[in-house]
């Protein structure tokens, strides 16, 4: 074993952020345990993600291709990856949490008898040993677990915990691998891809979010902080009361249970900060919270905090920047 496996996540020819943050964290690792970072590239006719992927420096990328592979099926990709991982015995094989990653790493790690940790925020080895970090009780603990990896290891990756890795020199090789896909192993058929209808807002994507809670009070409310999203360029988000009341749609959710956001700007708005929020949202790189609770927990996680009520401060900001923009 000398290497770790990171499995590009993309759709549609599009790369998800996710890889590029485990190949941050695969690079940590390759260096504590003075090992190759490569990266597994799955799909039909997927050179160009490959070539995409060998700019941001691993030490190898793995072109596996086959037809029943040019649609994601979990039976697919695990059947493919257990051939890889078989043939190379990585000390560990990382994976997004995602809709995908969570999809067949349970299943992939069982048929191959190795250990499984999911939901991981960190990641290290000490003297070849794996120590792998994830939450309970809805974020309130953190755990470090121990992983027998003599014979390798699995973990899923929660996304946004790590930067993405920048374009770097040199470009990484990229190596066309064998991938054993027989028509018995892929029973799941692929009818088609459907997008999220999110009424051309997708608030994962977003530069500036402003997310309002239940001290917004009311629907009619919403308009005082779409306002002063709409001077900044962004948009508006909410936490889970705020969407259970149906004033703003579920794909505005940051959350746990909603969407997993890292914009430049976070302004939570009369949010308190429950732990299945600011596990959405507390990568954020600036975060300025308004709250009139001193005790608020979101407090804890906010670059800047204002105590006040949030109507009586969101109308003089909102007023202010509409002077200094004319």
């Amino acid at each position: 074993m000398s290497e770790i496996l990171v499995v590009a996540e993309h759709r549609k020819g599009a790369i998800r952020d996710v890889t590029y943050e485990m190949i941050t964290k695969g690079r940590e690792l390759a260096e504590q345990g003075d090992l190759d970072l490569c990266v597994a590239v799955l799909g039909d006719e997927v050179g160009s993600v490959a070539d995409e992927i060998a700019k941001r420096a691993p030490d190898k990328v793995l072109l596996g291709e086959h037809e029943a592979l040019r649609e994601y099926t979990h039976d697919g990709y695990e059947t493919a990856l257990a051939s890889i991982i078989r043939e190379r015995t990585p000390v560990v094989t990382m994976v997004g949490h995602t809709a995908y990653g969570t999809d067949f790493a349970p299943s992939l790690a069982a048929g191959l008898g190795l250990p499984l940790v999911s939901d991981c925020i960190d990641l290290r080895l000490e003297d070849g040993v794996l120590v792998a970090t994830r939450q309970f009780y809805q974020g309130r603990v953190n755990a470090e677990i121990e992983v027998d990896n003599s014979r390798g290891s699995i973990v899923t990756v929660r996304p946004t915990e790590f930067p993405p890795a920048s374009p770097a020199e040199p470009k990484a090789k990229v190596e066309s691998v064998e991938v054993s896909v027989g028509p018995e192993a892929v029973r799941t058929e692929f009818l088609e891809f459907r997008e999220l209808e999110t009424a051309g807002v997708d608030i994962s994507q977003a530069a500036v979010l402003v997310a309002v809670g239940r001290g917004i009070g009311e629907e009619e409310n919403l308009s005082v902080a779409q306002a002063l999203a709409d001077l900044l360029g962004g948009v508006l988000g909410a936490s889970r009361p705020v969407t259970d009341q149906g004033w703003l749609p579920k794909e505005r959710q940051v959350g746990q249970t909603g969407k997993t956001v890292k914009p430049k700007l976070y302004i939570a708005l009369g949010i308190s900060g429950a732990m299945q929020h600011i596990m959405g949202m507390k990568s954020s790189d600036l975060i300025i919270a308004i709250n009139k609770d001193p005790k608020a927990p979101i407090f804890n996680y906010a670059h800047y905090g204002v105590v006040a009520d949030l109507f009586d401060v969101v109308p003089l900001w909102t007023e202010k920047l509409r002077e200094k923009k004319g």
